[in-house]
Formats: structure tokens, sequence, C-alpha cells
């Protein structure tokens, strides 16, 4: 534990936002060489790693899947890892994700497979929503099929070392639109010569509010949360003729995001052509809903059953993205959750750190879900 809280500490140290992860990346390789893998692949996706830990005969594989990536978020914590970069750290428990990895190689190593393969993926970009894409579009992963795919996730306001598992939707599907309206600009004093967003702007606002439903159960779960708005110079004799406003758009499925999206664009094309205005529509930070396999979740109950660990199956999906949801559109696979403790502080907040202490709980959940489906 020792070692591994000593990486944690180290990555936390030093962390870097998604898309820059080199340091990171070199830190979780020089790691690994103490316990080598039988393959070792870099720079997949970005800055990504995959490690192959082989068993001595062949059989079913897994991939095991971790971020690389903190946050643009200054840190106020005050022990001696915090961390040394301005405006960058750790907020989300990406280190301990990398440490609970880092654990199950050593393991793995120390405890070679009798059969079977067992893959860890050190994913960079998930905070942007572009990791996964990434790493699955690259050709060094095109060969790699694995027969079922797991990430976790810790989660603040749950006991430590509780294990939070769900069937089917996990968490929700979570994509940002971005719509830009063009018209004319003219003079303050003489507005009808010109072609102005605002009344647009405020219909599209009204009209998309209207597409509200809070009901996490309900098969049309929609959440639109206003981000951003824009619109002309602050010119007082100018009336503006362009303005912009961005939202997130969250649903409980991807099927039903797909529907939610069409349906978006062509009320905001509606409501702008009613006005004489051009849109530009571009969606961003796209993560799509992390859909548990009912067999990959059996995996994680016989697991937790044989370890006796404590667990809560939730009813509602989590309403937050993760891009883990575009590996179990392409595998059989899922996303649990581990508790990180009821009084620690929510993720993404300034003063939130990773419990070292919960890192064994999740070596142990993944190495025993390894053993349940190679063994079976």
């Amino acid at each position: 534990m020792e070692e591994l809280i000593q990486i944690r500490h180290k990555l936390h140290k030093y962390p870097e936002v998604s898309g820059n992860e080199k340091e990171t990346a070199n830190l979780i390789i020089r790691f690994l060489s103490k316990y080598p893998p039988n393959k070792l692949i870099t720079n997949i996706g970005g800055e990504g790693i995959l490690a192959l830990y082989n068993g001595k005969k062949t059989g079913k594989s897994i991939l095991f899947r971790c971020e690389l990536d903190a946050l643009p978020i200054q840190e106020i914590n005050t022990f001696n890892y915090k961390s040394v970069y301005e405006g960058v750290s750790h907020k989300c428990g990406h280190d301990g994700h990398m440490a609970i990895l880092c654990g199950l190689g050593k393991k793995l190593y120390e405890n070679p497979l009798k059969k079977g393969t067992v893959m860890l993926l050190f994913q960079p970009s998930e905070e942007d929503g572009n990791g996964a894409k990434r790493v699955l579009n690259d050709f060094k992963f095109k060969n790699i099929k694995p027969d079922f795919v797991y990430s976790l996730h810790n989660l603040p306001g749950y006991k430590k070392k509780q294990i939070i598992i769900k069937k089917n939707t996990f968490t929700c599907s979570v994509h940002s639109i971005i719509i830009k309206l063009s018209g004319k600009t003219a003079h303050a004093g003489e507005p009808e010569n010109g072609i102005n967003p605002a009344l647009a702007l405020a219909e599209i606002i009204t009209k998309f509010n209207s597409k509200i439903n809070t009901d996490l159960s309900s098969k049309t779960y929609c959440l639109v949360t206003p981000i951003y708005i824009n619109m002309g110079e602050k010119a007082y004799g100018v009336s503006a003729g362009f303005g912009e406003v961005h939202f997130t758009v969250r649903s409980n499925s991807s099927l039903q995001m797909k529907i939610i999206e069409s349906n978006l664009e062509e009320n905001a094309n509606t409501i702008a052509s009613k006005y004489s205005l051009k849109t530009e529509i571009n969606w961003t930070e796209s993560f799509e809903a992390n859909e548990n396999n009912i067999e990959a979740v059996s995996h994680i109950k016989k697991a937790l059953t044989h370890l006796n660990l404590n667990f809560l199956e939730k009813k509602l999906p989590f309403t937050f993205g993760e891009d883990f949801g575009l590996f179990t559109q392409h595998f059989k696979g899922a996303m649990f959750g581990l508790g990180s403790g009821k009084k620690t502080p929510a993720l993404h907040n300034p003063d939130y750190d990773f419990p070292d202490e919960i890192i064994p709980t999740g070596i142990q959940l993944f190495y025993q879900i390894t053993k349940e489906i190679i063994d079976a």
C-alpha cells in the first residue's frame, strides 16, 4: 500500500489537464516497469497507455480502464502533496483510479493468470469527452476486442469502500449544444434596418426550458441547462447583429439523446428562421450514457459476494457524464461506484482529495471480477 499511496500522491502533486498528460503517462510507465506486463502500448488515443497481462493459456479477455487527466481547478488543500501547478488539480479522483490500476498491475505480475488476458487502459482526456473516442479510433486499438470492459468511479456522499452498482443506465448521456445566430448590425436608433437576435435568443431559451422533464425514472427524462449567452457588443449606439447561447443537455439513454438532439436543433432553426436569422449549431463535450450490461453486472455481484463487500444497488442513474459510456456502447461492460466517504468534499470541489484507504477495495474487486470471468 505504501508504494501505491506514494504514486497516488505524486500523481496528485503533478496534475495535467486533458490532452497534456505526458508526464502523468511517464509516471505510470515507470511504475509499470517494475511489474512489467507482457505487452505495453503507449501513446494510444494521445498519451494513453494499454498494459496487457497474459495468462499461460488463452481465455477470455477483460479491459479495466482509468483516467489520466486532471481539472482546471485551483486546489485549496494544504497537505504536502498538493498540486504544484496554479489552476490545475486532481479534483475528480483520477489520481486514485490510476493508483488502483497500478495496484492491479502489480497483483497480476505477482500472481500471474493461468489463462486469459487482462488489459489495463490508462485513458487520456476523459474530462473533455474526447479520450474514449480517440482510443477507440486509434489504429493501435483496432485489434483489441475484450470480452468485457469495466471501470469504477469514486463517489463522495457514500460510505467509504461501499460499492454502488446498477443495471442498465449508470450515468446519463450528456451533450452540450452551441447555437450561433447571425443577423444584421444596425444603428440603435434605426433597429428596423438590422436583424437583432435578442427575441430569438429569448424564445429559444423559453422553448428549451419547456423540454425539461426532471423525472429520472421516466424514459423521456431530459434536463436542459443554460450555460452561456452572449449578444452584440457594449456599444450603446449599436443594435446587435450576432448572438449565441450554449446549453448542456442530459438524458438517461443514448437513444433518447439522439431524439432530443434532433428536436432541439429543429426548434432552434425554426425560431431563427422566424426572425430571419442564420444559424450555426454545434455539439461539444459529448458523453454517451454508461449502459451497463446485465451479464457484466452479474459478475460484479458474484465478486462482491465472494469478497463480502458492502454494496448498494441504485435504482436511478447518476446525472453526471462519463466517457466510458462509449466503451459500453461497443463492448459488454459496466461502470460501478466506489464510496469515498459521506463527509468527503464533492467531486470537482477545490478541497476534494481521493481517500487512500479505498485503494485496496478497488484492486480487490477488479481482481475478483477477473477471476469470476476467466475461471468460469
